[in-house]
C-alpha cells in the first residue's frame, strides 16, 4: 500500500518486524539452546525441590505412572548430563535422517538434476500455481513420516528462487504444509494409525468398548488438505512474501533458461532410472509378497515395518542419488568415481551448521524430557481443564488452544497423545463426543504450532535451510515467518472442525463426531 510515493507496512507486516527485530536481537542460535538448556536445568532443580509429582494414566505404556521432576542439578543429574550428551546428539532423530536424504540430494543437486528439473517443471507450472503445489507438496509428503522435512522443504525454497522469487518464501510455504499442515492428508498412514492406537488404548483403560479405526480422521483430513492447501497459499502470497520484500540474494545458480540437449536427455535418462527405481520399490514392499513384510507377532498382521520408520530414508536417499548419478553421467558432471563422492562431500559440507546446531538442540530436548518438566506441564493443564465448568464447544476450543500450546514444550505427537487421551477421550464422550472428534481435535492443536516451536526435533534444520539464503537469518527471522501460518492454521482450522460437528458430518467411515449415534456407549452415558 503507498502513500506519497513512501510504502507504508500494514499492521500485521509491523508486527512480524516487531517479532523478527527481538528475536534477532538474541545470540547466536547455538547460544540460545545453551542458555534455554541451562535455564531448563535450573527450572528442574526448583521443582524438583518443591516436590511437584503428578499421577496420570499413560496410553502408550498403558499403565498408571507417577511422575515426579527430576533435578539435573544433584549428583545423579549432573551424571546424567555428562555420560548422556553424545547418545543425546547420536539418537537425536533428525540427524540421521537429515544426513543420509543429503547424500541422495546432493548427488542429485551437484550432477545438475535438481536444477534441471526444477527448470523444466517452473517452465510448466504457471507462477500464480507456484505456491499453491509447494503447499499441497509439503501436506501430502507426511506419508512419508518425516521425509517431507529434508525433501520438500529445501526445495520449496529452490523452486521459489528458480521464479525468481524469494526463496525463504517457498522455504516456508514448503514448511508451512510439512509440519503445520502434518495432520492432514488424501490418505490416512503411520500418524493415524500411531494416534489410533493410543485413543483405543485410553478407551480400555475406562471400560469403554470402542475401537477407533486407523481411517477415523480420514474424510476431515481430506477435506484439511484442501482448506490447509488455500490458506497456506494465501499467507505466503499476501502476509509473507509481502513482509519479507525483495530477494537480493543470488539467483544465478536457479536460471530458468532453455535446457541443452544434453541436459534434455540426461533428465530423460534420469526419469527411466527413477522409474526403474520406484518399481524396484513397489516390488520390495507391496503387501502381497514384497520382502520387506514384517509380521507382528501379536496380532498376526503383515506389515511394512522397514518402510514405515529409518528404512524409507535410505529409499529417499536412493530414489535422489541413483537419478542423479545417471543425469551426471549423462551430462558429463560425473565422469568418474571421485565426482561421485564429492557431490555427497559438498553435501556434507552445506550440513555442517547443522550438525553443530543439532548438538546443542538435541541436549536441550533430552534435559526436558529427563526433567519429566514436559509431562508434568501437560497432566497439571489438563488437570485444570478438566476442573473447568466449561462444555460443547467452548470446550472443544479450550482444548484445542491448550494442546497446542503444551505442543511448544513436547515435540513428539504420540507423547503428549498418550498423556492427554485417557483424559480426554472419556471427558469428551461424557459430553457427547466421539473419540475420532477428540483425537481430531488433538491433531489441528498438534500440527498448528510444529512450525513455531524451537523444541520441535527438525526447528534447527529449518533454520539452517533459511540460513543458507540470508546468513542474518535468526531464530526471530524464522518465528516470525512462520507465525501466521500458525496463527492462520489454527483459528481457521478450528473453526473447520467446529462448523463440521456443527453439521453432524462423519470424520471418517463409520466415525460420527458424536457419541450419540454410538451404540455401544449408549449404556456408560
Amino acid at each position: 500500500m503507498e502513500s506519497n510515493g513512501k510504502n507504508k507496512k500494514s499492521f500485521v507486516q509491523r508486527s512480524l518486524d516487531w517479532v523478527e527485530k527481538v528475536g534477532n536481537k538474541m545470540p547466536h542460535p547455538v547460544v540460545i539452546f545453551i542458555i534455554l538448556s541451562a535455564i531448563t536445568i535450573l527450572i528442574s532443580d526448583l521443582v524438583y525441590r518443591s516436590g511437584v509429582s503428578v499421577e496420570f494414566f499413560d496410553a502408550k505404556a498403558d499403565e498408571t505412572s507417577t511422575i515426579a521432576a527430576v533435578s539435573l542439578l544433584n549428583s545423579d543429574g549432573l551424571r546424567y548430563i555428562f555420560e548422556s550428551a553424545v547418545s543425546n546428539f547420536t539418537s537425536f532423530a533428525p540427524l540421521g535422517t537429515v544426513l543420509v536424504t543429503m547424500l541422495g540430494v546432493g548427488i542429485a543437486e551437484w550432477s545438475g538434476l535438481i536444477g534441471s528439473a526444477l527448470t523444466k517443471l517452473i517452465m510448466k507450472v504457471p507462477n500464480s500455481l507456484l505456491t499453491m503445489v509447494i503447499v499441497f507438496a509439503g501436506i501430502i509428503s507426511n506419508i512419508a513420516s518425516d521425509a517431507g522435512y529434508v525433501v520438500v522443504v529445501p526445495l520449496g525454497a529452490i523452486m521459489f528462487a528458480g521464479a525468481k522469487r524469494h526463496p525463504i518464501a517457498g522455504l516456508a510455504a514448503a514448511f508451512a504444509g510439512v509440519s503445520g499442515g502434518f495432520s492432514a492428508n488424501l490418505m490416512f498412514g503411520p500418524t493415524d494409525a500411531l494416534l489410533g492406537g493410543i485413543t483405543n488404548v485410553a478407551l480400555n483403560a475406562s471400560g469403554i468398548d470402542y475401537e477407533v479405526s486407523i481411517s477415523g480422521n480420514w474424510y476431515f483430513l481430506i477435506v484439511s488438505t484442501v482448506f490447509l492447501t488455500i490458506i497456506g497459499t494465501l499467507i505466503t502470497e499476501k502476509i509473507v512474501e509481502p513482509h519479507l520484500g525483495s530477494y537480493h540474494g543470488d539467483f544465478d545458480k536457479h536460471e530458468t533458461s532453455e535446457l541443452s540437449l544434453k541436459e534434455e536427455k540426461g533428465l530423460k535418462n534420469a526419469g527411466i532410472a527413477l522409474l526403474v527405481s520406484l518399481v524396484a520399490a513397489f516390488l520390495l514392499m507391496n503387501p502381497w509378497f514384497g520382502p520387506f513384510q514384517s509380521i507382528d507377532p501379536e496380532t498376526g498382521l503383515k506389515t511394512l515395518q522397514p518402510f514405515m520408520n529409518t528404512g524409507l530414508i535410505f529409499m529417499v536417499f536412493l530414489l535422489f542419488g541413483i537419478p542423479g548419478y545417471v543425469y551426471g553421467r549423462t551430462t558429463g558432471k560425473i565422469q568418474n568415481s571421485n565426482d561421485f563422492v564429492e557431490s555427497m562431500i559438498e553435501a556434507m559440507r552445506s550440513m555442517a551448521g547443522f550438525i553443530v546446531m543439532a548438538f546443542f538442540a538435541s541436549q536441550l530436548i533430552a534435559y526436558f524430557t529427563e526433567s519429566n518438566l514436559g509431562i508434568i506441564l501437560a497432566s497439571t493443564g489438563a488437570d485444570f481443564l478438566k476442573s473447568q465448568k466449561i462444555s460443547g464447544i467452548p470446550l472443544i476450543l479450550a482444548f484445542i488452544f491448550f494442546a497446542a500450546f503444551i505442543n511448544l514444550f513436547i515435540g513428539s505427537a504420540s507423547a503428549k497423545w498418550a498423556i492427554l487421551a485417557p483424559i480426554f477421550v472419556p471427558m469428551f464422550i461424557a459430553i457427547n463426543l466421539s473419540p475420532e472428534m477428540t483425537q481430531m481435535a488433538y491433531r489441528v492443536a498438534d500440527s498448528s504450532t510444529n512450525i513455531i516451536s524451537p523444541l520441535m526435533n527438525y526447528f534447527a534444520m529449518i533454520l539452517v535451510f533459511m540460513q543458507r539464503y540470508d546468513k542474518k537469518s535468526g531464530i526471530g527471522t524464522l518465528i516470525s515467518t512462520m507465525l501466521p501460518y500458525s496463527i492462520a492454521f489454527l483459528i481457521f482450522w478450528s473453526i473447520l472442525l467446529i462448523v463440521w460437528y456443527s453439521l453432524n458430518l462423519p470424520l471418517g467411515p463409520g466415525a460420527p463426531v458424536q457419541v450419540s449415534m454410538i451404540q455401544p456407549l449408549l449404556g456408560l452415558l
